[in-house]
């Protein structure tokens, strides 16, 4: 006798592939609307800073500062867009930072010069997602546990490392990257490089495999295994490739401070998650995207150069973030009511 099994939590391939085309254009529309939604609201900022600082907002200087400040953040956030999507988190991101940056300035280390930097900022970075990931995907440890962990562990080992002082990076090409003379076009170099890491992130969420299984992941895990993915390794190179966007931040942030500390990173993980939010990835997974990320990123960065330009406490500061984040949340939960 043939037993038919009933359809997993999700949907079964066909229906899957009948309802594709008109669910994709679905979320495509939801997409542009909040991306539409997000410009609007960077393009506010800028009305509000050229209002209140006129000479000093608009300044070609201060919008490089800009971007530049972005884009170690936003490196983060790139790495941290694809985990959430795949329903897990990164409460490591700033700590992993912190110990790239300290490892990678170590007296031993710059005697390799500018690659011995990159070199060891990347394999720190890459080497502390795969901890993450084998504790989460074979392990079977809850993410917050176990990058709570991690986070605890690698704030730890740089205060080690360092024993609370800073390490002054003394390599002249590392240093020459946060010139002026190394801008290409006006454009510093950190921006370009946050380009490329935002460029190949979503090309790898929207063009390949990896990307469809990464929100096939997120969106039910079980009904992704039935289908043929092998969950446990694809949540595997997910922290890698947050351990990889950390590492790459490392190194920027060592370029634009000249010196590694172990207090790097302070609330990376804090600031990651809240632009991934309000760009509009769900924090219960399945849904996101790249470029409202990198958005969310400049929203945040923007809103901190306008207050210190008008020199308005940090506490204020927090808790306009704390507000946005909040109204993000709610937009997610009754756009989610809707569809």
């Amino acid at each position: 006798m043939t037993q038919h099994m009933s359809p997993p939590r999700g949907g079964t391939g066909k229906t899957a592939a009948a309802d594709g085309p008109s669910a994709w254009r679905s979320l495509t529309a939801r997409a542009d609307l909040r991306t539409l939604s997000l410009l609007g609201v960077l393009a506010v900022l800028v009305l509000i800073g050229g209002i209140t600082q006129p000479d000093a907002f608009l300044d070609t200087r201060n919008l490089q500062l800009v971007l530049t400040q972005a884009s170690v953040i936003g490196v983060v956030t790139v790495g941290m867009t694809f985990v959430i999507i795949s329903g897990g988190i990164d409460l490591s991101v700033g700590a992993i930072v912190a110990l790239a940056s300290v490892w990678a300035t170590t007296v031993a280390t710059q005697e390799f010069g500018f690659v011995g930097i990159l070199f060891t900022a990347v394999v720190v970075g890459v080497g502390c997602g795969l901890v993450n990931g084998v504790l989460i995907a074979y392990g079977r440890m809850v993410p917050f546990i176990a990058t709570l962990a991690m986070l605890a562990s690698a704030r730890g080992l740089a205060l080690q490392i360092t024993d609370g002082r800073t390490q002054v990076v003394t390599v002249p090409s590392v240093l020459d990257l946060g010139e002026r003379d190394s801008y290409v076009l006006g454009i510093p170099p950190l921006v370009l490089v946050f380009a490329a890491v935002t460029v190949v992130g979503w090309l790898a969420l929207n063009r390949t495999t990896f990307g469809r299984r990464t929100v096939a992941v997120g969106g039910n895990a079980e009904a992704a295994r039935l289908a043929g993915i092998d969950v446990r390794r694809q949540r595997l190179y997910l922290y890698l490739l947050s351990g990889l966007c950390c590492g790459i931040a490392a190194f920027l942030l060592i370029v634009l401070a000249g010196s590694g500390q172990n207090t790097n990173g302070n609330l990376y993980e804090l600031d990651a998650i809240a632009a991934a939010i309000i760009g509009g990835t769900l924090l219960t997974g399945g849904r996101g995207t790249i470029v409202g990320s990198v958005l969310g990123v400049l929203v945040f960065t923007t809103i901190t150069n306008i207050f210190a330009l008008n020199n308005l406490q940090t506490d204020v500061q927090q808790i306009a973030k704390g507000a946005i984040i909040v109204a993000a949340v709610l937009v997610q939960r009754r756009s989610a009511s809707t569809t």
